[in-house]
């Protein structure tokens, strides 16, 4: 069984979305794989950001709340299928003396046989099963979910893209319309692409769960993309202007003077795009790097600094 949502991202059930964000910025900053050294923290992190785009989405979370992990499967019309049934057999408890009751729970909220309704009556119904041999007519299919993985510059810029997925009927190859600056966790929706209906009713949905491949270059906490930046010890004491690679190719940040490895120069807007709010940041973090081997000028010259600089980094203060 999977874990519940909110455990995984370590918050009460009346959490706001800003101890949200904030749990879920925290771990995965922890778990992130190219930063944690536990060989489990590639499926941690994947469970923290499925825990965080389902509870991160008001409607999602309504949904998640009531009927628990399995919410998906449950139709939007849930309701008024209810109520439909319920009026369609006389009464609230399906048709006079009706059959067994079956429980349909989900794991978090409420099931059919708590809400009074015979379950075979109801469902059975829809596809020519229920009293008299009749039904409620088209049934539209189930909404069914596959995978697709991106690499970080693929999601940032988004596009086409062609998969192909092995289904009962056999492979099938699916264009995707890929949108700009989709994250992990994130679901594309395939409309009419899932289980087919009942009768004349329409086909479910295929929604397809964003996976960010790790990347050599970049790395994501959120929205947010994380750099490397690479520069010499005299660039990082007398300060420089370098580039900085970006997933639309490369700006040029201003290293200040005096920096050390480890300071991150943050560039505002420029992480993943958001359509329904700010854009991420790109944060360019400094990395000193020396060379491999020194020419008899470049040991000189390092053998001076080192003869009368009284800087002591191991010094407490």
């Amino acid at each position: 069984m999977a874990r519940d949502y909110y455990d995984v991202l370590g918050v009460r059930r009346d959490a706001d979305s800003e101890e949200i964000q904030q749990a879920f910025r925290k771990l995965a900053r922890k778990h992130h794989p190219d930063i944690s050294k536990d060989p489990q923290s590639e499926e941690r992190f994947k469970e923290i950001n499925e825990a965080y785009s389902v509870l991160s989405d008001p409607k999602m979370r309504q949904r998640y709340d009531r009927f628990g992990e399995n919410f998906r499967q449950i139709p939007e019309d849930y309701d008024e299928r209810v109520a439909a049934g319920a009026g369609a057999r006389g009464g609230p408890y399906g048709r006079p003396g009706g059959g067994g009751r079956v429980r349909y729970s989900t794991g978090g909220g409420q099931g059919f046989d708590d809400a009074g309704i015979n379950f075979e009556d109801l469902f059975g119904g829809m596809f020519g099963r229920g009293a008299g041999g009749g039904g409620f007519g088209p049934v539209p299919g189930a909404d069914q979910e596959a995978e697709i993985e991106l690499g970080v510059v693929e999601a940032y810029r988004g596009g086409h893209r062609s998969i192909t997925l092995a289904g009962p009927d056999g492979q099938r190859t699916y264009d995707v319309n890929i949108p700009r600056g989709v994250v992990d966790g994130q679901r594309i929706r395939l409309a009419g692409e899932g289980g087919r209906g009942s009768g004349d009713g329409p086909a479910g949905d295929l929604l397809l769960r964003v996976r960010i491949k790790p990347d050599a270059q970049f790395r994501l906490e959120g929205r947010d993309i994380h750099v490397a930046v690479p520069v010499t010890p005299w660039e990082a004491a007398l300060g420089a202007t370098v580039p900085v690679p970006t997933p639309t190719g490369s700006a040029r940040v201003t290293v200040p003077a005096g920096s050390s490895s480890g300071r991150r120069l943050r560039l505002r807007g420029e992480g993943m795009p958001n359509p329904r709010g700010p854009d991420g940041d790109l944060y360019a973090e400094i990395r000193i790097m020396v060379p491999p081997e020194l020419d008899g000028e470049e040991r000189e010259l390092f053998e001076k600094l080192a003869a009368v600089s009284t800087f002591d980094p191991r010094k407490p203060g």
